[in-house]
């Protein structure tokens, strides 16, 4: 295989990483808002964990740091589905 092909396999490659990177880059504008809202209800149920939680451990949600977290993502990722502002289509 010639310098030449080799060079353009590479080239071929980088171009592909690049249009995956682009497409990540566009859902992560597209979704911001919810993306905004799943880490800030992470923080969220962590901080309550930390100084709220539940000593007994018969609480199913804050008993644990991670349950209480996850469901922080979970409420802070609907709640940024909810605040996020849709494109109106145009019907023809």
């Amino acid at each position: 295989m010639s310098i030449f092909a080799t060079n353009l396999k590479g080239y071929l490659k980088d171009i592909n990483k690049s249009k995956k990177m682009d497409k990540a880059i566009q859902y992560i504008k597209k979704q911001w808002v919810i993306i905004a809202g799943a880490a800030l209800g992470a923080l969220g149920g962590y901080l309550y964990w930390h100084f709220i939680g539940c000593n007994s451990g018969t609480c199913p949600i804050t008993s644990s740091p991670i349950n209480s977290t996850l469901y922080g993502i979970l409420l802070g990722g609907l709640l940024g589905s909810i605040l996020k502002k849709e494109k109106k289509r145009e019907e023809k």
